[in-house]
């Protein structure tokens, strides 16, 4: 399989980029942190060795975890299985949240290990100021020497503010602070050709080249009881990741010592390089962490222009324009089969697109009344997705 790097050249690889790393992501998600009876203490202390290994290395930790809901609804013994409201799952958020961090305050401090708790929701990352002063205070917390805890502020979060899953936030994390290795922590022991479960030739993949359909798709979309991703969050957050060139790496949470198997040189897992190419840090943050407020419908021409030719997008290869937007909004653009070809920030309001689509750019100030720009997207703000 092309995506593939052979084994032998993959665990090579794998050696070189963590022994180079500085700075590491941790993702643990519920099915890991917790049991029938809760938080596992044991899993937790397991996790606490694993970071205190990597903080004796000298390298610096940050923690993305989820096991809010999962504490809050075990502290109030409601069924894992029942289905609770958002009104619901906040405030069992907010009882859990309390309890999964004093546990972590009372094992890591154990391992000398100073704490300190980080709540966001996308809307913190999705303004460019509050994404700098998330940035800033995480880097200060790390200068100070403390492990900061990171997870989706879920009391507060409704629907448009949510990240969806922790892999995507910590995914995010993991480019904001640009670390170089973001490990995910799970309930499976890495990334299968197929789903071990249903299919008795499903074979682990050791090292993955890049992120594409491909890849995606042997995912699948299985979504576990106590969590909110499956595998395909994993992968897409892996894919963001290498995009700014950073590693990452799929394992089994559960397994005692994986991280530091893993930085052993062992193999262990999934791994995913980075890319050869670092996207700049502005494009990034257009291109994966803004949601897109409309999509505009391009031409063939339009998409060649901007794929092959690193064009600007202007008004004349617009088809159709889709939601209400404003002026400076994230859209995406997508072909006539509905793929998503680029991501960018708009010239120009969903209403005036909708006016001055398929038309030449000499054409805009007469139609209109004004012209702020000869194009739709300038290629500064537009990404190739």
């Amino acid at each position: 399989m092309s995506f593939q790097v052979a084994k032998k050249e993959g665990i090579a690889l794998r050696k070189a980029l963590l022994k180079k790393a500085k700075r590491v992501v941790v993702k643990v998600g519920s099915a890991v942190l917790t049991g029938e009876n809760g938080l596992d203490r044991d899993v937790i202390s397991n996790l606490a060795n694993e970071l205190s290994y990597l903080a004796g290395t000298g390298r610096e930790i940050i923690l993305v975890s989820s096991g809010a809901v999962a504490a809050g609804r075990r502290n109030l013994s409601l069924d894992v299985n029942r289905e609770i409201s958002l009104k619901e799952k906040q405030a069992v958020a907010a009882v859990g949240q309390s309890r999964l961090m004093r546990v972590y305050e009372d094992i890591f401090s154990q391992h000398d290990l100073k704490t300190a708790q980080v709540l966001l929701t996308h809307d913190d990352l999705s303004h460019r100021d509050r994404y700098l002063n998330v940035r800033n205070t995480i880097l200060t917390l790390l200068e100070w020497g403390i492990v900061p805890i990171i997870n989706e502020n879920d009391t507060v979060s409704v629907e448009e503010l949510r990240f969806g899953d922790n892999d995507t936030l910590g995914s995010l994390i993991t480019n904001l602070i640009e670390a170089d290795v973001f490990i995910c922590l799970t309930d499976v022991e890495a990334l299968y050709t197929a789903n071990p479960h249903h299919d008795s030739k499903a074979k682990p993949v050791i090292t993955i080249a890049r992120v594409d359909r491909q890849v995606e798709d042997m995912a699948g979309h299985l979504v576990g009881a106590l969590g909110t991703g499956g595998m395909r969050s994993k992968i897409l957050a892996a894919k963001s990741v290498a995009a700014r060139g950073g590693s990452s790496f799929i394992g089994p949470g559960r397994e005692s010592g994986v991280i530091k198997k893993l930085f052993s040189g062992k193999q262990v897992g999934t791994f995913f390089l980075p890319k050869a190419e670092k996207m700049q840090s502005r494009k990034h943050w257009i291109a994966y962490v803004l949601r897109p407020k409309g999509y505009l419908v391009l031409d063939e021409g339009a998409c060649k222009a901007l794929v092959k030719g690193g064009k600007s997008l202007l008004p004349s290869g617009i088809v159709e324009v889709r939601e209400n937007f404003g002026v400076g909004a994230p859209v995406h653009c997508i072909d006539h089969d509905g793929k998503a070809i680029a991501a960018g920030l708009t010239n120009y309001s969903a209403k005036d697109l909708d006016k001055i689509k398929g038309k030449k750019s000499s054409q805009i100030e007469k139609i209109l009344g004004y012209k702020d720009s000869d194009e739709v997207i300038h290629r500064d703000n537009l990404v190739i997705l």
